[in-house]
């Protein structure tokens, strides 16, 4: 996601633990796992797939959907929870093979009560039966989640919206592997995360099924119908299958404004390493839209960044490099999201440095110019739920890392990038993390750093292009 002004330990290394909550007895109510959306997220288990199949009625916006969450549980209690929106109506709820004792659904949670209880460490497989008029999830960030379009519908979930449209453990921190079925009237183009595995024509519908082996937050999956034409993007030695899912009518300006991606993309792997998803897919609606999205393996632009003009080409590197950081890198707690926005900011320096326009550190010194002039009001390193989308989370994340550039030297600095990519592929990560993992690369302490850029208030000055700290400084 961009910024507004432009208009957006945990994981598979211990989340279970992190969730792990005393209950008192009689009583379902524990700690939030996230401040920022204290609704959201369950404890008492870990997901490891969700299998969906959606049977969705374009010109009513009505959605039917059977959900199926295989997860391993991390003690032994009485029921569970998932996330699910009012919007949709449950009839039935099986929990391993069996009708559940109980379960209800009120203020956005839907709550299971097993027929038998399930031990610690058990396969604790529940499917639910739901139907409905999916209505985007409305919060401080504006609406989120499945969203009717004029001919279609697109789905932008990012913080909160994944439970508009299926029940889940919806937090960045929940990652698993997906089976996306979907149903739709046959002339429309159905899309989903992954690998197009099957198509099936039936009278008049047509099903499609894809699949995401990677692990892949809540947020991040996503269903695009719309009256659209697959593109297969030709490159020279590509080695990466790209797509785009488009209106015939935008094809021509399209073939202009996102000629780049092959190069784009080559410029990223080297930077960032390798691309971490099996294929990349850019989707452009036919309706106009605020900002692009990012989903993992896929970006969604609207009609009007397709302009003929290259006039956003900025946004398609900001989308690109999300697969990297945000989509595989994933931050275990919403404060962290500058790690997700500040590096796909930087990430268009990057590609602005590479493409022969204007360096990195002109478009750093520039963003510093219109910062300074704006209210130091704000902790990147804990913003607050009202301001983590603020373009000035974007902004001065990505100077922090520009200052970090300055003070370690290019090979260190892109070393330690590709090393965080790999060291957490496909995982949850918090900013200590990636604050202990740059202190390898650094002979001389960074603790100013981080303090001055992700902690205070002030915006602090840029060094000099070209300074890098002494030995022993701190």
């Amino acid at each position: 996601m961009v910024g507004q002004s432009d208009r957006a330990l945990a994981g598979p290394r211990g989340i279970g633990a992190a969730r792990i909550g005393d209950v008192m007895p009689g009583k379902f109510y524990e700690d939030p796992i996230d401040d920022y959306l204290p609704q959201n997220g369950n404890r008492g288990y870990r997901v490891s797939r969700y299998e969906l199949e959606l049977e969705y009625k374009v010109s009513s916006n009505r959605l039917a959907g059977r959900a199926e969450i295989v997860a391993v549980t991390t003690g032994t209690r009485d029921r569970f929870a998932l996330d699910l929106s009012q919007a949709l109506t449950v009839s039935k709820v099986f929990v391993n093979g069996a009708k559940a004792a109980k379960y209800t659904h009120q203020r956005g949670k839907l709550t299971i009560t097993p027929r038998d209880k399930v031990p610690a460490g058990g396969v604790l497989r529940m499917v639910v039966q739901y139907n409905g008029t999916p209505t985007p999830t409305r919060g401080v960030w504006g609406e989120v989640g499945w969203e009717e379009l004029a001919e279609g519908a697109l789905v932008a979930s990012q913080p909160n919206g994944a439970a508009s449209w299926f029940p889940c453990d919806d937090h960045p921190s929940s990652k698993a592997s997906y089976r996306i079925s979907i149903t739709t009237d046959s002339p429309y183009y159905a899309l989903a995360n992954g690998t197009l595995m099957r198509k099936q024509v039936k009278a008049a519908q047509t099903t499609w099924v894809y699949e995401m082996p990677e692990p892949m937050a809540s947020y991040l999956a996503t269903v695009q119908i719309g009256h659209y034409g697959k593109h297969r993007i030709e490159a020279p030695r590509a080695t990466l299958p790209m797509q785009a899912v488009l209106p015939q009518r935008l094809r021509a300006a399209f073939d202009h404004d996102f000629a780049r991606q092959p190069q784009m993309l080559a410029v990223f792997t080297e930077a960032f390493g390798p691309y971490p998803f099996e294929g990349y897919t850019v989707v452009v609606t036919d309706d106009e839209l605020e900002i692009p999205i990012e989903a993992q393996g896929i970006s969604v632009f609207g009609a009007n960044h397709c302009d003929g003009k290259r006039g956003h080409e900025r946004l398609i590197a900001h989308e690109l490099a999300h697969q990297w950081f945000g989509n595989s890198v994933t931050i275990a707690k919403w404060r962290d999201i500058w790690l997700h926005e500040g590096f796909a900011c930087y990430a268009e320096w990057i590609w602005s440095e590479a493409s022969g326009g204007p360096s990195a550190d002109h478009l750093a010194r520039t963003a510093h110019r219109m910062l300074s002039v704006l209210p130091q009001d704000i902790v990147i390193g804990d913003p607050g739920p009202e301001k983590m989308f603020d373009d000035r989370v974007y902004k001065r994340g990505a100077l922090t890392l520009h200052t970090l550039r300055l003070r370690l030297g290019d090979p260190s600095f892109f070393d330690l990038l590709r090393a965080w990519t790999t060291r957490f592929r496909h995982a949850s990560v918090t900013t200590d993390e990636f604050t202990d993992l740059a202190g390898h690369y650094s002979e001389a302490p960074l603790r100013d750093l981080w303090a001055d850029w992700l902690y205070g208030m002030p915006l602090p000055a840029l060094p000099a292009a070209g300074v890098v700290a002494a030995k022993g400084d701190s």
